[in-house]
C-alpha cells in the first residue's frame, strides 16, 4: 500500500510528465496549494528559473484580502501571478497543477490567471 504522500507523488510526476511531453518549450504556471496558504509561479524549465510568482504571504495580496485559506483567495492570487506575469511579457503559460485535482482554490486560481489576460 501506498501512502497518501506517495500517491500524491505519483500523481504530480504523471501530471508534469504529460506536460513536458505535449507542451515542449513553454513556460508553466506551477500551483502549490497547504492547507492555509496558495502559491503560484510562472517557471521556465529550460532556464530553471522562476519568472514571476505570486502567494497569499505577498504584501499585495495581505492589502487585498484577509482570509488566506478560501476561494477568494485563490481567486486574488491568480490575479497577482498573471498580472506580474503580463508585466514581463508573458502572454501564454501551460497549467500545471501539480498532484492536485483541478477543483476549488486551484479551478479559481486558473479562472482568476484566465480572465487576467494569460492564455492556457
Amino acid at each position: 500500500m501506498f501512502t497518501s504522500k506517495e500517491l500524491f507523488e505519483r500523481r504530480r510526476q504523471r501530471t508534469r510528465s504529460k506536460l513536458r511531453q505535449t507542451c515542449k518549450g513553454q513556460l508553466r504556471l506551477s500551483v502549490h496549494r497547504s492547507s492555509k496558504h496558495i502559491y503560484a509561479q510562472v517557471i521556465d524549465d529550460t532556464a530553471g528559473i522562476t519568472l514571476a510568482a505570486a502567494s497569499t504571504l505577498d504584501a499585495d495580496f495581505k492589502s487585498a484580502s484577509s482570509k488566506t485559506a478560501d476561494v477568494a483567495a485563490a481567486s486574488v492570487v491568480g490575479k497577482l501571478v498573471a498580472e506580474r506575469a503580463k508585466a514581463k511579457g508573458i502572454d501564454a503559460v501551460v497549467f500545471d497543477r501539480g498532484g492536485y485535482i483541478f477543483h476549488g482554490r486551484v479551478k479559481a486560481l486558473a479562472e482568476a490567471a484566465r480572465e487576467a489576460g494569460l492564455k492556457f
